[in-house]
């Protein structure tokens, strides 16, 4: 199927997922190279490679992959050539964390289109953007994509959900602007838009342009809801977005939304400092028994975008295990495409496993340890039979 003019081979993506295997720089390292290249030999059609960050001051991680400046292109295009000679294809994840990066990591206080927003993991109140700053932003963006195209990508993907920056603005629980950026879903939106209509004029006509949209941030009070997602799709589309992939939750208010399964206490403590080890173990104690897993939990969502967009791709993210349950969100036409994140970390060979019958359901547990390595600067892997005993991160650079 066609995403834009971009041939895809089957209907399987790999959903943008945080490796922790780039340098402290975001340089791409050969065990990054080695997973993509697992995953393109795997035959899955679309890889998105983990998030990378568009500029330094929008960094969420230490071992976050970068694209903030052109030193950064042949280590990118060593990646792209690596899934091209397995015959795959890859789109270039690009974010801005806002108000979800971190002091300690930027240098300064984080900022968002608002200033009176607790991030409740880092415990920092973020800086309102000024208007000069929204702009830089903005312009990170394009740059970032230029870079994307440098490097050989094939689509280029914008990060619009999980309390990312484009998140923050489009969200009214972020922002709280009474500007040309905020107060009504038209201004909120309109940072998206100029990103999208910038990025448009430099891509070339046969490089796509997807957006990961939220469609429920389940944040404290109302931010983006489904009916909202689907307003912005269809302000999306008009601007020539080639494909929408829905997803939900965010990175501090809502991770277990975003990733329904168990809750692991015990790994997620291991990467809190002691002043906050008690406040961190009853926050997330609490959380136990309250996400259950369910297949697909994003599907509803997406059924009332297609109801508006019946020829727009849409990929599907959330909760999908079963070879059965997938087909029946095919051939419906629900979404056209099937995004996963943790089966491929546990099976990067499960499309093939599909394909041969061999293998009816994805032997991911949603026991979400991956998810607990990334505050601990480990590389993203299946730990549900091993945990690391030590309280030291794995890198693949010295430090």
């Amino acid at each position: 199927m066609k995403i834009g003019k971009m041939d895809v081979k089957n209907r399987f993506v790999r959903s943008a997922t945080l490796e922790n295997m780039a340098s402290k720089d975001g340089i791409i390292s050969s065990e990054l190279i080695k997973l993509h290249t697992s995953l393109a030999k795997g035959n899955i059609g679309l890889i998105i490679p983990g998030y990378m960050y568009v500029n330094p001051l929008g960094r969420a991680y230490k071992y976050q992959t970068g694209i903030y400046n052109d030193d950064l292109i042949s280590g990118l295009r060593k990646l792209t050539k690596a899934i091209h000679k397995e015959n795959g294809k890859v789109a270039f994840q690009l974010v801005h964390a806002g108000m979800q990066a971190f002091s300690r990591m930027i240098g300064e206080t984080p900022a968002g289109p608002s200033g009176d927003i607790l991030n409740p993991v880092s415990i920092e109140y973020s800086r309102e953007m000024t208007d000069e700053d929204i702009w830089d932003s903005i312009e990170s963006f394009v740059q970032a994509a230029e870079r994307g195209v440098a490097a050989e990508a094939d689509a280029i993907q914008l990060h619009a959900a999980h309390g990312y920056l484009i998140n923050q603005f489009l969200s009214p629980f972020y922002n709280h602007r009474n500007d040309d950026w905020g107060g009504s879903d038209k201004n909120r939106f309109k940072f998206l838009k100029e990103i999208i209509i910038k990025i448009k004029k430099v891509l070339p006509s046969d490089i796509p342009l997807l957006v990961k949209l939220s469609t429920n941030d389940f944040t404290p009070e109302n931010g983006i809801v489904p009916a909202l997602a689907v307003k912005y799709s269809e302000w999306m589309v008009k601007l020539g977005i080639d494909a929408i992939e829905t997803s939900c939750g965010s990175g501090t208010y809502a991770i277990f939304n975003m990733s329904r399964g168990e809750v692991p206490v015990k790994e997620i403590l291991q990467a809190v400092p002691d002043y906050m080890r008690d406040m961190a173990e009853e926050i997330y104690g609490d959380m136990v028994g309250k996400f259950s897993f369910e297949e697909g939990y994003n599907l509803d969502a997406i059924k009332l975008i297609r109801a508006q967009l019946k020829d727009t791709p849409l990929i599907l993210v959330g909760g999908l295990r079963s070879k059965s349950f997938i087909e029946n969100v095919l051939n419906n036409r629900y979404a056209n495409f099937i995004s996963m994140s943790r089966p491929f970390i546990r099976e990067p060979y499960l499309v093939k496993q599909f394909e041969k019958q061999e293998q009816l359901k994805a032997a991911c547990i949603s026991c979400n340890k991956c998810l607990a390595a990334v505050p601990n600067n480990y590389p993203v892997r299946c730990y549900s039979n091993k945990w690391p005993k030590k309280r030291t991160p794995i890198t693949y650079f010295a430090e």
